[in-house]
């Protein structure tokens, strides 16, 4: 089959971009109260696209909805069924999703501040400006939106930290790289960590990391009200083609409550308290990683290239986690493992491993491959940003929360996001680790009557360092599950909603 390119035009921007550059950004979310007035705006809104542009655009709008949201616009209830099931049930509508991503206890969805039981929004409306250009262009757009059938429940800001993230680590640094040419190739295993993943990762519509095209709405008939058609199954349209999911979660940190644990730890020795902190982490405060690049060279060139050039690392020359320990965040959210351990090559042992036989070490099968669960991650910090002495000071009474608007994109919210968060960040076993939950997201509640409030430090010849009672760090304050759709399937939308 040939295929055809990306479609740059039908896919909404924020998927390739993330707009790095549009410092300025906020979150609107909206409940559709009027659905012909709503169709309206939705018709005509100036939607960013993937396409290249030079100069660079100064302000981008893009668009998502829950699935009450599709419902009210009028999308029917077998293309509705079309969707995911986690989609279809949300983020906080079963209390064993719940349980498994970790919202239990003070994080547990009846505690938020939006996104919980009854209090799900429709619609979000995601503005980036470059710096000045925001709070205009908020009031303008605020302004069609109300006269247009929608009703503001909340604008979730964001705050320009410089590309550092509140605990003071450089952010954003790992990203997987999409193959929007569709030149990779799936058939076999791979034996070796890359960060080039299939377009249908992220991209409804597209072959994924198993050469398979992940379920959505597909209706019977071409080019089915302007949709684009369906690549896999001839004759058919496809409203998910070009879209992705988008998951929003609202973390507010516990920036002094962070540092002062860590000062008490290593009794006020400030080098001390910072490897410590970089030890939790996984990387270095600057992005750096604490393991050896596999390539010193820089791989690419532009703005990107220090981030492409940290990434040349895996976790194969740190097998005792000396460096980086397992436990750590970023370890645990990009365990960076290929379907087989490093030097698995020849076809007798490939298939003497796979008999579970031959193992050099107990963790060499512990963690699943990390391809078919990569995240692309579009978040924006909030708050009040501290500096190194603030952080070890008492709160004043006025102060603002801070925190990351975390946002990520996946073609499939159970294999991707789901995974990620219940099995690597929540579980207390990650990696054959005991009692120990993620050093910075987990909640200390306990799993299975076993408590999750350690953190182990390896060391070199001798027993572990564990640190005690590691308090939670993080409260989630709101989230939701929503569809990012492909421009046309938005145009569909809006047209259907018109004639409710």
């Amino acid at each position: 089959m040939a295929f055809t390119n990306a479609d740059y035009r039908d896919t909404q921007g924020l998927v390739r971009f993330g707009y790095a550059r549009l410092t300025e950004a906020c979150f609107l979310l909206l409940r559709i109260e009027d659905t012909a007035a709503a169709g309206h705006w939705l018709e005509s809104a100036p939607v960013a696209t993937a396409e290249e542009q030079k100069p660079p655009p100064e302000r981008a709008l893009q668009i998502a909805l829950t699935c009450e949201g599709l419902r009210k616009l009028g999308l029917p209830d077998d293309l509705l069924q079309g969707f995911a099931a986690e989609f279809l049930s949300g983020m906080s509508g079963d209390e064993n999703r719940s349980r498994r991503l970790g919202d239990v206890g003070v994080n547990a969805p009846e505690y938020w501040q939006w996104g919980g039981p009854n209090d799900v929004p429709d619609l979000v409306a995601l503005l980036y400006a470059q710096p000045g250009l925001l709070e205009e262009w908020k009031s303008s757009v605020e302004a069609g939106l109300t006269r247009s059938g929608f009703k503001l429940l909340r604008c979730l800001p964001t705050t320009d930290m410089g590309g550092v993230e509140p605990f003071g680590f450089v952010d954003g640094v790992s990203q997987p790289m999409l193959d929007w040419e569709r030149r990779r190739d799936v058939s076999g295993d791979q034996l070796t960590y890359g960060n080039v993943s299939m377009l249908g990762e992220f991209v409804l519509g597209y072959p994924n990391e198993y050469g398979k095209y992940t379920t959505r709405p597909i209706i019977p008939g071409h080019e089915t009200g302007g949709l684009p058609a369906a690549e896999d199954v001839e004759g058919h349209s496809d409203f998910g083609r070009n879209g992705t999911y988008l998951v929003i979660r609202q973390i507010e940190q516990d920036v002094r409550g962070f540092w002062q644990f860590l000062d008490k730890q290593v009794s006020r020795d400030a080098s001390k308290r910072q490897t410590l902190a970089e030890k939790m982490v996984g990387r270095q405060m600057s992005g750096d990683s604490l393991v050896p690049v596999i390539d010193q060279s820089i791989a690419g060139v532009g703005p990107d290239a220090q981030d492409i050039q940290r990434n040349q690392f895996t976790f194969d020359g740190d097998a005792e986690g000396i460096r980086c320990p397992f436990g750590a965040h970023v370890r645990r959210a990009n365990p960076r493992n290929a379907d087989y351990p490093a030097g698995t090559h020849d076809l007798l042992e490939r298939l003497i491993r796979l008999l579970g036989f031959g193992r050099k070490s107990i963790r060499d099968d512990m963690v699943a491959s990390t391809r078919f669960h990569r995240l692309l991650r579009r978040g924006r910090e909030y708050g009040t940003k501290l500096s190194p002495e603030q952080r070890l000071q008492s709160q004043p009474p006025d102060e603002e929360p801070s925190g990351l608007q975390f946002i990520c994109l996946n073609a499939n919210i159970s294999r991707q996001f789901e995974f990620v968060q219940s099995a690597w960040i929540m579980s207390g076993k990650f990696d054959g680790l005991n009692e120990e939950g993620d050093p910075l997201l987990g909640n200390r509640e306990m799993v299975a009557g076993c408590p999750v409030d350690k953190f182990s430090l390896p060391v070199a010849g001798g027993v572990r360092q564990k640190i005690q009672e590691v308090p939670p760090f993080t409260t989630i304050r709101g989230g939701a599950y929503f569809f990012l759709p492909g421009v046309r399937a938005l145009r569909y939308l809006a047209r259907i909603a018109k004639f409710d």
